[in-house]
């Protein structure tokens, strides 16, 4: 009773003391003006995920791969904390902290909000991840960090705003990351990583901190976002470490004992100190105290730089200039602020990243396809599921709030640096999946709910709804297992579309009904023996593809009804036709295919329309992946992370298997087979009024039996001169230029001109001349590059015998479900035009491919007629569609993790300008929307603009300014009044992202 008594006491004493303190830059320990200033951060790097799964990591589970506890961290720092005001702690991973704090009881949780109101207990970035920068999509990183910065808005006010972003352990870092976190509203980042030329370069010329310009050409200043490079990385100087897993001695400083080092550990740390010195500009430096999973035990940590502060500080009085305090990443921003110094800039980005001459990380652009893959298909499915439950109203009692929040915080825990990245163990990458399939099944509830409530006309219930997620590889029971059947697609654009369908089918003749009663044309093809060898495709019974294409209202669904034929042929025929030696042409009304008759391999393309012409070859190849030498610097292995080719010859497949190759002919689609290997196929299609080639591949098992990894590629070659020029995305956005064996900032030299040319393609990479452009666009985030004029090269799969011996400790040898060598899929979507007319193709693409209509299905047997009597055959949720240049980014129900949304509460949406400036004469312009009566459930009542985070009013939001040379940046981003009066119009620049909080009518 005692304790207990002490302990309410305790906490009574705490709150009466923390609630005259504040938080943020005015809780910075006291620095002295004229010294060196050593800022020591005390800090954790918490993986979500890497060499065990989430859970293991925040439990200590399996410590004899490592020893990692989270709830022993937090534990153990929240004592030490409360022991001294002048201590510090900073914690990243909202979702490791998210789960402690869930697990605590009241008196905990008020101590917690005590440090954090006291600046004692910071967080830092506040994402539910620290997500990797190189194979992440825009929308999926904006959603995280919501998410996270959301739990900390709810939970702990204003003080729990982090000030700072904090990438200390991604493998390169983007610009469009930048741009998005000054949009969120921080005033800094700070990383570790980046090219070690680039690294000493910047040490060199005292430029390791900037003002990085996330977007010049479109946003401007709004998006500049001071960055810092951390010195060592994320650890602390060498020979300071002091965690249960560090091998540093402790400070023994007591001299009447054996062992006393005081002097001399006081001796180095002023070294390194005068050493760091020589790199950055002012008297402030910054020094991570923590590493991997650190401070398990604090006490540990926080007794030995207790003592390393005093011993260094007592220097002073024998004339040292140095002065050592407690400090946060934020504190030590805003001294450099305080400096009144001036910036350099910097306008490109920090890919790709090398820590050492044949250490390119590069690799990891491509690592783990299949799971990339499915991380993209997954978002899709995220932002279907928000917008229905919103659409729909759905409240408490339908538990969607709880459902989406799995499939949340699975999409949170995947962007993960070390998770859609595949660099993970091979037991953790399961563990990714499983809670991305459990989320699906969770989201795959609340569509239901949502369409029970939109479907009916009167009061009965509409059939449940059954998903495929397994139509990338023609397997789906619910269409294989009924002859007659119903398709609803939802359609998450806001405006109307025409996509085409392919299901598996086990039928040779379907009479399809759109919902209007009206019969739509299609066709029926066989099933490739390609598709059928996928060994999870185990147990399908269709032979046969049913194609067609559907029109979708926008922001919307219609229901088709698809019913086998007993009698003729409804569907129209496909024929198959083998090549005769006869060059093969395909087309449409834009496109035209030309493949050689011998080979079977693709000859030229031409646009129809602007007569934009080349001659395209593709070729499939490989890398043989570097078997390496640990005990040998030179000879870096590929593995996980880099991708290091053994010679700079590419490989092809067995040239004595000549390549089979047909012809399938039909009104809707017309496609080419091709095999170029046991293990290599690909189908080229061309369908009816498409203006994009589509290129299915299919790779794997990749063989092994020789000893040699492989690292597989295509290639495109097009005769354009691009003088080593081409061009990337960067997370889906904005467009960088990429030119080959240069960097902008630093004289370029390298020993590995294969991998240090690659870079990060997330959607789209294209090449062109004065006229004519050539684009290629992916379905997941591949690596690539243009290693000579006018060819384009795309790292399709990665199957590697040996580690590279960055920290994963196995070889990146993926297997299915068979035992043997992984398969993926994928698709490529090829366009070629003028440059002029280029930019809307791959824009508007770029958009329908992360944006994809959903399908759910039902076994019912009603007409049509009999359907639509009882329910909604076709409805949309906006009044009038999108302008074209115009995207609905984010619809949700927004009350945060913790909160059941109810009607009543707010709803959360973002718009976007999805064009830069200039890439289109027309539609790189302004645009209004008026959006109170937008949509068709609701009217919008009011209305206030957010930061991106959507975690603080944009009114409200003030951020630093820094000096560059030819300008000062400013403290408010971008906003412009919204009026009620008006109809609430919102005017959108080209690649501005605006988001709302909005009440309903």
């Amino acid at each position: 009773m005692k304790i207990q008594a002490f302990g309410v006491f305790l906490v009574i004493v705490f709150f009466i003391k923390g609630s005259f303190s504040k938080c943020g830059y005015e809780s910075c320990n006291p620095v002295k003006d004229g010294m060196i200033n050593v800022h020591l951060v005390p800090h954790t790097h918490d993986d979500v995920g890497w060499l065990k799964t989430v859970d293991q990591y925040y439990y200590g589970d399996k410590n004899n791969i490592q020893n990692a506890g989270v709830q022993y961290i937090l534990d153990s720092v929240i004592q030490e904390l409360m022991a001294d005001k002048n201590k510090r702690f900073i914690y990243v991973e909202v979702a490791f902290f998210a789960r402690w704090w869930r697990q605590q009881h009241d008196r905990m949780r008020h101590l917690v909000k005590g440090l954090v109101n006291d600046g004692r207990l910071e967080f830092i970035l506040g994402g539910w991840c620290m997500d990797d920068e190189a194979t992440t999509h825009y929308n999926a990183i904006i959603d995280e960090h919501s998410l996270g910065l959301e739990f900390l808005r709810q939970n702990f006010g204003d003080c729990g705003r982090p000030r700072v972003a904090w990438q200390i352990d991604p493998f390169g870092h983007s610009r469009e990351q930048a741009s998005l976190f000054a949009h969120m509203g921080y005033d800094g980042l700070f990383f570790g990583r980046l090219d070690y030329q680039d690294k000493f370069n910047r040490a060199l010329t005292k430029s390791m901190e900037m003002v990085w310009q996330g977007s010049p050409d479109n946003l401007g200043s709004s998006s500049d976002l001071f960055t810092g490079v951390l010195y060592h990385g994320y650890n602390p100087p060498p020979g300071f470490c002091w965690d249960s897993s560090c091998h540093d001695d402790p400070i023994m400083d007591d001299k009447n004992m054996e062992g006393y080092n005081a002097d001399q550990k006081t001796k180095d740390f002023l070294n390194y100190t005068q050493n760091q010195a020589t790199a950055y500009a002012t008297n402030h430096l910054i020094m991570t105290m923590g590493s991997d999973f650190n401070y398990q035990n604090a006490h540990m940590w926080f007794k030995n730089m207790d003592k390393l502060i005093k011993l260094v500080n007592a220097q002073q009085e024998h004339g040292s200039k140095v002065n050592l305090l407690y400090s946060t990443p934020s504190c030590y921003l805003y001294q450099l602020n305080r400096a009144n110094q001036t910036w350099p800039t910097k306008k490109d980005d920090f890919f790709p990243y090398a820590h050492l001459p044949h250490s390119y990380w590069t690799g990891f652009y491509s690592s783990r396809p299949n799971l990339k893959g499915y991380v993209r298909q997954t978002n899709n499915f995220l932002q279907v599921c928000k917008q229905l439950d919103a659409l729909a109203v759905l409240e408490d009692s339908d538990n969607s709030t709880l459902n989406i929040k799995v499939l949340k915080e699975a999409m949170g825990v995947a962007q993960h640096h070390d998770a859609v990245s595949g660099t993970e163990k091979q037991a953790v990458a399961y563990d990714y999946a499983m809670r991305l399939a459990r989320g699906n099944y969770e989201c795959q509830k609340v569509v239901n709910d949502a369409y029970k409530k939109l479907f009916p006309k009167q009061k009965e219930a509409p059939p449940d709804q059954m998903f495929c997620n397994l139509l990338n590889i023609s397997m789906c029971r619910a269409t294989e297992n009924y002859k007659q059947f119903t398709m609803t697609v939802y359609n998450p654009l806001g405006r109307s579309l025409n996509h085409w369908i392919r299901l598996p089918v086990i039928g040779r003749s379907y009479v399809i009904t759109d919902p209007n009663g009206k019969s739509i044309p299609s066709q029926v093809l066989p099933v490739s023996n390609e598709t059928k060898r996928i060994p999870e495709r185990n147990g399908s019974l269709a032979e046969n593809e049913l194609v067609f294409r559907v029109s979708l209202p926008p922001l919307g669904f219609s229901t088709f009804f698809v019913k086998m034929s007993q009698g003729a042929s409804k569907s129209q025929k496909s024929f198959v036709h083998q090549f005769d030696n006869s060059d093969v042409v395909i087309k449409n009304q834009h496109l035209s295919l030309m493949f050689d008759g011998k080979s079977g391999q693709l000859k030229s393309m031409k646009n129809l329309n602007s007569g934009a012409s080349i001659p395209l070859q593709q070729t499939f190849l490989y890398y043989i992946g570097h078997p390496g030498n640990t005990s040998v610097l030179k000879y870096q292995a590929s593995g996980a992370y880099v991708f290091r080719p053994l010679t700079t010859t590419t490989y092809n497949f067995q040239p004595q298997l000549k390549k089979k190759t047909y012809y399938i002919q039909g009104q809707l689609v017309q496609e080419i087979r091709q095999q170029f290997s046991p293990w290599v196929s690909q189908v080229v299609r061309l369908y009816d009024q498409a203006n994009y080639a589509e290129l299915e591949w299919t790779v794997g098992p990749i063989p092994i039996s020789d000893g040699m990894g492989k690292e597989i590629i295509t290639k495109y070659s097009t005769g354009l001169q691009t003088k080593g020029v081409f061009y990337t995305d960067a997370n889906g956005r904005e467009i960088l230029k990429r030119t080959r064996n240069h960097r902008d900032t630093w004289k370029f030299k390298t020993s590995e001109p294969i991998s240090a040319n690659y870079y990060p393609i997330n959607s789209r990479v294209y090449i062109k001349d004065d006229n004519t452009q050539f684009t290629v666009m992916t379905d997941r985030s591949q690596g690539g590059s243009s290693l000579q004029d006018g060819n384009v090269e795309v790292m399709l799969h990665r199957r590697l015998l040996y580690d590279d011996n960055l920290g994963v400790g196995e070889a990146l040898n993926e297997t299915g479900a068979d035992g043997k060598g992984l398969i993926a899929r994928g698709k490529h979507f090829l366009f070629l035009d003028t440059v002029q007319n280029s930019g809307a193709l791959h824009r508007d693409m770029g958009l329908r491919l992360y944006m994809a209509p959903s399908l759910s299905f039902t076994a019912s047997q009603m007409k049509q007629q009999d359907w639509s009597q009882k329910f909604l055959t076709t409805w949309s949720g906006l009044k009038t569609p999108l302008p074209a240049n115009v995207h609905m980014l984010t619809l949700e129900q927004w009350g945060g993790p913790t909160i059941k949304p109810s009607p009543t509460q707010p709803f959360l949406i973002r718009f976007e300008h999805i064009y830069e400036k200039g890439e289109n004469s027309e539609l790189s312009k302004p645009v209004k929307l008026m959006v109170k009566d937008m949509f068709v459930p609701f009217s919008i009542k009011t209305i206030e603009e957010l930061t991106m985070g959507a975690n603080l009013p944009l009114s409200d939001l003030n951020r630093l300014q820094w000096k560059t040379k030819d300008y000062t940046t400013g403290t408010k981003l971008m906003q412009h009044k919204i009026k009620a009066a008006d109809n609430f119009t919102v005017i959108l620049n080209p690649m501005e992202i605006r988001t709302f909080q909005v009440t309903l009518s």
